[in-house]
C-alpha cells in the first residue's frame, strides 16, 4: 500500500498530496474498490494514470475501480470526524466529553486541535496522537493537536449521570364486554384487555375477540395417550393473537362446534415462551365487542431524555461536502428532519398474528438535517434464537456477531430517542421495516409516530427502470454499496431519496 502511495504522488499535480482513503474487497464480484481523496484539482489524464497504477498492484483475476474526490475540508467538517473517531475508538472517553471540549482552528499550515480531558482520562497526549493519524487518514492536510485538562469536576460528571430516564408504566386499555353467555367457565368478566397490549406475563387475563382460525390437534402424553387440544388465532380489530386451549371431556364437544367468525371470550395466562409472550386460555366462552367498537388510542412512554445503549455517531459524506461539487439542497428537504432507516431480521414474517413474528438482528439509520447526511445510529441485536443458514448467507451476520449485542429491549429506547420529531424514511418502509420497529417499541410502551416516505413508490413515480429494487435504483444514480447489511442499505436509500426529491422538488404524500 505504501509503494501505490508513492506511486501515486509521484504522478504529481492535483495528487501530489493525495490519500487513499479506503481500499475495500468485494468477494462476491471480485472486485477492489479504492477510494483516493485529494485537496487540489486533478485533469483527466492524470485519472487515467492512476488506474494504470491500480492495474499494477491489484493481482489478476481481481477487477478493480478507482474513485478519486476532491476534497477541501473545513472546521466544523474536522469537528464532526473527530467525533466519530472519539466515539469510535475511545467510547468511555467521548461519552463524558461535550461538545465545546473539541476544538479546532485552521491555520496556514493546516489545523490546530485541542482536545479537552478530564483528568480521570490518563493521558490524553496519546489519544490525541491517535486522533490526527485518523485524520490524516481521511484529510489531505496537516493537522497539529493538544491535550488540555477540563474545567469540569467529576463531581459535576456524577450529577449528570444521576438524571435517569423515566420509568412510566403504560396503563392497559380494556373495554366492556358485550352479551356475555357461559360455555364453560363459572365467573362472569366485565372487561378485556386490548389484544395490542397482551404483551406481558400475568396469572389471569382475560381477552375478547372474532376467531379468525381455529383447529383441532392432538399431543402424546407422558404416559403415551393422546390428548386433545385447540389452536386458535383471535382477533379484536387492534390484533391477532395465537393462543392454546386444552380441552375438557365436558365442554370439549361444544368447543368443537366453534367456527371462523364467532366471537369468544378467553380467560387464562400468559408466559414467556421463545422471548414472546404465549397465551393459553383455561376457559372459552360466548362475548362480544362493544358495538361499533374504535380503539381507543394507545398512551405512549415519553421519549428518552437521553441514549443508554446506542449513540448517535457524528456522520460525514465526502460526497456532500466537497465544495466543487455542485449539490444545492431542495428548498422543501431544509427545516425539517428525516430518519432513513433498515433493518436486517431473522425472517420476513413482519406481522405478530400468529404470534411468529421475525426478530430484529441489525438496525441502520441515518438522520438528514437540511438535506445533509449529519449522523448514524447502527447496531447489532441479539436475536436470542440461532440464526437461519439463510439469514446468514444473505447478510453475512453470523451467530457470533450478535452474540454479545443488545436485546430489543435495550436498543429500542434509543432508537425512538433518535426518531423524535423525524420523517421517517425506508426502501419498503411501509410494508416491512416500519412494522418491525413499531411492534418492538410498542412491546416497551412507546409509540413510533407513523409519518413514512417509501422510497420505492416514490422512485416508481419518478424513474424508468426493469424493476425498483435497491441495488438497482442505486445503480441508476452510480451509487454504489455492499448490498444485505443494514447499516450500508440505509447510507444508500438516503442518498437515492435525497436524489429523487432534487428530481421531485417537492415531498411527497407521507403513507
Amino acid at each position: 500500500m505504501s509503494n501505490f502511495l508513492l506511486d501515486l504522488r509521484a504522478i504529481g499535480g492535483g495528487l501530489s498530496t493525495a490519500i487513499i482513503s479506503s481500499v475495500v474487497l468485494y468477494k462476491s464480484k471480485g472486485e477492489v474498490e479504492i477510494s483516493i481523496v485529494t485537496d487540489k484539482p486533478f485533469t483527466f489524464q492524470e485519472e487515467q494514470r492512476v488506474n494504470l497504477i491500480a492495474k499494477k498492484y491489484v493481482p489478476e483475476p481481481l477487477s478493480f475501480k478507482v474513485e478519486i474526490k476532491k476534497l477541501t475540508p473545513d472546521a466544523d467538517m474536522i469537528k464532526q470526524k473527530i467525533s466519530s473517531i472519539l466515539c469510535e475508538r475511545y467510547k468511555a472517553v467521548y461519552a463524558v466529553m461535550q461538545d465545546e471540549d473539541i476544538q479546532v482552528a485552521k491555520t496556514e499550515n493546516g489545523f490546530e486541535i485541542t482536545l479537552y480531558f478530564m483528568r480521570s482520562v490518563g493521558n490524553g497526549q496519546e489519544i490525541i496522537e491517535g486522533v490526527l493519524q485518523s485524520l490524516k487518514k481521511c484529510f489531505c492536510s496537516n493537522f497539529y493537536g493538544t491535550a488540555k485538562l477540563s474545567n469540569r469536576s467529576a463531581k459535576e460528571l456524577k450529577i449528570e449521570q444521576e438524571e435517569e430516564n423515566i420509568e412510566y408504566e403504560i396503563p392497559l386499555r380494556t373495554f366492556n364486554i358485550e352479551n356475555f353467555r357461559f360455555l364453560e367457565g363459572t365467573e362472569t368478566p366485565v372487561s378485556a384487555i386490548y389484544l395490542a397490549d397482551l404483551n406481558f406475563v400475568s396469572e389471569k387475563v382475560v381477552i375478547c375477540g372474532a376467531i379468525d382460525f381455529i383447529e383441532e390437534r392432538t399431543f402424546k402424553r407422558k404416559d403415551g395417550k393422546e390428548k386433545s387440544y385447540f389452536s386458535l388465532i383471535l382477533n379484536d380489530s387492534t390484533a391477532s393473537v395465537r393462543l392454546t386451549y386444552f380441552t375438557r371431556l365436558k365442554s370439549i364437544d361444544k368447543i368443537r362446534e366453534l367456527k371462523q367468525g364467532d366471537f369468544v371470550v378467553c380467560t387464562g395466562k400468559t408466559e414467556l415462551f421463545n422471548g414472546q409472550v404465549r397465551f393459553t386460555a383455561n376457559f372459552i366462552d360466548y362475548g362480544n365487542l362493544p358495538l361499533n367498537f374504535v380503539p381507543e388510542k394507545r398512551k405512549s412512554k415519553p421519549v428518552p431524555k437521553y441514549y443508554t445503549t446506542v449513540k448517535p455517531q457524528p456522520f460525514v459524506d465526502f460526497t456532500q461536502t466537497d465544495i466543487f461539487t455542485k449539490n444545492e439542497v431542495p428548498e422543501c428537504l431544509k427545516g425539517l428532519d428525516f430518519v432513513v432507516f433498515d433493518l436486517e431480521t431473522t425472517g420476513l414474517t413482519s406481522s405478530p398474528s400468529g404470534g411468529n413474528m421475525d426478530k430484529i438482528i441489525e438496525i441502520g439509520a441515518y438522520k438528514i438535517h437540511d438535506g445533509v447526511i449529519l449522523e448514524s445510529f447502527t447496531t447489532f441485536i441479539n436475536p436470542q434464537k440461532k440464526l437461519s443458514e439463510e439469514v446468514t448467507n444473505l447478510t453475512g451476520i453470523s451467530d457470533e456477531m450478535v452474540a454479545n449485542a443488545p436485546t430489543y429491549e435495550k436498543v429500542m429506547p434509543d432508537f425512538v430517542k433518535f426518531c423524535e420529531g423525524c420523517i421517517l424514511v425506508g426502501h419498503n418502509i411501509a410494508g416491512f421495516d416500519f412494522k418491525f420497529v413499531d411492534h418492538y417499541s410498542q412491546i416497551l410502551g412507546y409509540n413510533i409516530e407513523r409519518k413514512l416516505i417509501d422510497t420505492i413508490p416514490l422512485s416508481q413515480q419518478l424513474l424508468y427502470l426493469a424493476n425498483y429494487k435497491l441495488n438497482t435504483v442505486a445503480d441508476h444514480f452510480g451509487i454504489t454499496f455492499n448490498h444485505h447489511r443494514a447499516i450500508d442499505d440505509a447510507l444508500v436509500t438516503a442518498k437515492i431519496f435525497i436524489e429523487l426529491i432534487k428530481i421531485k422538488k417537492s415531498l411527497p404524500k407521507l403513507v
